[in-house]
């Protein structure tokens, strides 16, 4: 192939990306790169055509061409072929890159080998199971990866379930002057089996309502964070301590969640799942 072959092909690669047709965008650069893998431009198109696979979920090839690109970024310094380097290690379960994609990125991870586990902070996550979209709140395990620590609306999702999501927040929610991060879920990486049972509660009087929470307090160990909204749009949102209710944590062994929600939340008030 010779460069003018190239340019044309480079040319109808990023044609094809403003037309978001991925796929094309993506052979265009490979056919490239087949060539020219090393030339000064190189290192963005094996970066592109990385991130062109992550858009197709193509994992595989989004990991394959995403060690290439990282194997041509600078070290700790925050270049995101690292990141979405992990992420596609991260889904492949290929723990011994993705560990050293966080490094490059300039992430400090704990110490070992095998699956990331750690404490990453609290955030959200929107879900999206078949375009119904949900926003939960996760305890994150690694840069990529949380569990959902509050029971999903959603049916079909559930408590505990661990989730994918993308690298770059789109939206925020603000609890007592935090701002925590929203992103965007990219697959579920594991299924929880804990159930979700639902029930519709009456309470004449807000105080019966406070007294069904208080007596759940009798078995519950602990106390998650206030639920957000799905119907939210991705932008800034203050999650509205006086219409969300708390969700309530119970024992293993109870399997039980319960919510309280006041009248003028985005869904009916009076039901709770466990």
């Amino acid at each position: 192939m010779r460069k003018f072959e190239a340019k044309q092909l480079i040319k109808q690669a990023y044609q094809a990306w403003d037309a978001e047709d991925w796929l094309r965008a993506a052979s265009r650069f490979e056919q490239v790169l087949a060539h020219f893998p090393d030339e000064k431009q190189s290192a963005v198109w094996w970066y592109d055509a990385a991130l062109a696979y992550k858009f197709l979920r193509n994992w595989q090839k989004a990991y394959d061409l995403g060690r290439e690109a990282a194997a041509r970024a600078p070290r700790g310094e925050g270049d995101p072929a690292y990141w979405n380097l992990g992420i596609a290690a991260t889904i492949q379960r290929e723990w011994a890159t993705a560990r050293d994609a966080w490094t490059g990125f300039g992430i400090d991870v704990p110490d070992g080998e095998g699956e990331l586990v750690g404490r990453f902070g609290n955030a959200c996550v929107r879900l999206d199971s078949g375009g119904e979209r949900e926003v939960v709140w996760i305890e994150r395990l690694c840069p990529t990866r949380g569990r959902v620590v509050n029971v999903p609306v959603t049916g079909g999702r559930r408590y505990g379930e661990i989730v994918v999501h993308d690298g770059v927040p789109n939206g925020e929610r603000i609890v007592d002057g935090t701002t925590y991060p929203v992103f965007d879920e990219l697959m579920l990486f594991e299924a929880s089996d804990l159930p979700t049972l639902e029930v519709t509660v009456h309470a004449g009087e807000s105080a019966d309502l406070e007294a069904l929470v208080d007596r759940s307090l009798s078995t519950a160990s602990g106390r998650s964070p206030r639920a957000a909204c799905g119907c939210c749009a991705p932008a800034a949102a203050r999650a509205p301590t006086s219409r969300n209710g708390p969700w309530w944590r119970a024992p293993s062994r109870c399997r039980w969640r319960l919510r309280s929600r006041r009248r003028g939340g985005c869904r009916s008030d009076g039901r709770g799942r466990w």
